[in-house]
């Protein structure tokens, strides 16, 4: 049997296995990525969604029409409120923060929502890079465009890692760095990265089951599934009957082929220069990869608070990778006590040196956008993909 096939194989046992008696959305029309309902969870009132084009990125990526992004942007009461930028994950949209932006937003910060190029209701231009680091530009450009000089990132999954590489490139321009059970920290060898090539394709993506799909978002992202959480398979099957799911799926493949194409985020840990919260689940079944590592989620989160300075750690006891969704209380808790103040949060301390191969210290690896340089475009890809995400329909 292929790994592509082996591979579907085993989400489709995990849906079979772990959804039960469910309702099944196979029956019901085809829906359009624009039409996504972006709105609170409980009073179902709508956000304000706007759109913007990206010139600088447009330019910098050489795309033939100009790259718009979508967003939502829930103004502060006061000038002076800070600003909290919610970047999403793999596969995802800016709706997978529906349990923090009203929350933050009557904290009384500006929340800011993306949906990143590719993504939600955002261009999806085959011609995109698809990298952190071009996901970053993107990113940075929302925040000036915005009149944000310096905001606060929250990022989840590949979002984490987004928003790492922008406090890597852009360090000047940022306030302080949430880290959602982030990508980056867990190092692939070449061997491994080339397996996540054959196994994620557009036709893998396409073509996954409704209950391969119950398997990979309910069993795979959450340990306290929820019927108001079926909006997420709803949305999945639905979507998958779209013209735009193409683009959507191709989007997806490059996203993962680009994440960790050079381990820039990784071996610049030590460069993050903003305080940093990392808020992780313990029984996040994604990080590390289960197809190839296994093992706990702690781990890796560890690793990257000891080597991010001063970085504090939030491990939300029994819960998943979707961790903002599937413990949203304790997360916005954790969140905001955080943002309130940041130099009172405990930096963590690792007790034993850990064994791993981060860089060394007298052999940094050079930074896009270090204080003498400007921010460059994407490092060459090697098309390897980033796996903390991992494949899944």
């Amino acid at each position: 049997m292929s790994s592509s096939r082996a591979f579907t194989a085993l989400l489709l046992a995990a849906g079979l296995s772990s959804a039960g008696c469910v309702r099944s959305y196979a029956g019901e029309s085809a829906l359009s990525f624009q039409d996504l309902d972006y709105s609170t969870a409980g009073t179902k009132q709508a956000w304000p969604v706007h759109r913007v084009a990206l010139p600088d990125v447009t330019a910098r990526y050489g795309l033939a029409s100009p790259l718009h992004v979508s967003y939502v942007d829930l103004p502060a009461p006061s000038p002076e409120a800070k600003t909290v930028i919610f970047v999403h994950g793999l596969g995802s949209y800016l709706k997978f923060w529906q349990a923090q932006l009203d929350v933050f937003h009557a904290k009384g910060y500006r929340v800011v929502a993306v949906d990143l190029p590719g993504y939600g209701k955002s261009d999806k231009p085959a011609t995109f890079p698809y990298t952190t680091e071009a996901m970053a530009d993107a990113v940075a450009e929302l925040a000036r465009v915005l009149g944000v000089e310096k905001p606060i990132l929250a990022g989840h999954s590949m979002g984490g890692q987004t928003s790492l590489s922008y406090a890597l490139r852009y360090p000047d321009a940022l306030e302080a760095l949430v880290l959602v059970s982030p990508a980056g920290f867990e190092k692939f060898s070449w061997k491994e990265k080339q397996w996540f090539r054959r196994v994620m394709s557009s036709e893998f993506i396409k073509a996954a089951p409704e209950a391969g799909i119950w398997g990979s978002v309910r069993q795979g992202n959450f340990m306290h599934w929820r019927p108001e959480l079926d909006w997420l398979i709803q949305d999945r099957v639905r979507l998958a009957k779209s013209p735009e799911f193409d683009a959507y799926a191709y989007a997806n493949v490059r996203t993962v082929r680009g994440l960790a194409n050079n381990d820039f985020v990784r071996d610049n840990l030590h460069r993050v220069s903003v305080p940093t919260l990392i808020v992780y689940g313990t029984d996040d079944r994604l990080i590390p990869n289960p197809f190839l590592h296994g093992g706990e989620a702690r781990e890796l989160m560890e690793y990257g608070a000891s080597r991010i300075p001063g970085a504090a750690l939030a491990p939300m006891k029994g819960c998943g990778h979707t961790v903002q969704l599937d413990c949203p209380e304790p997360v916005n808790e954790a969140v905001l006590a955080f943002l309130a103040d940041p130099a009172a949060a405990k930096p963590f301390v690792e007790k034993t040196k850990p064994e791993d191969k981060a860089p060394k210290p007298s052999e940094p690896s050079p930074v896009p956008g270090a204080p003498e340089t400007q921010p460059s475009p994407t490092p060459a890809q090697n098309d390897a993909p980033a796996p903390s995400d991992g494949p899944r329909p």
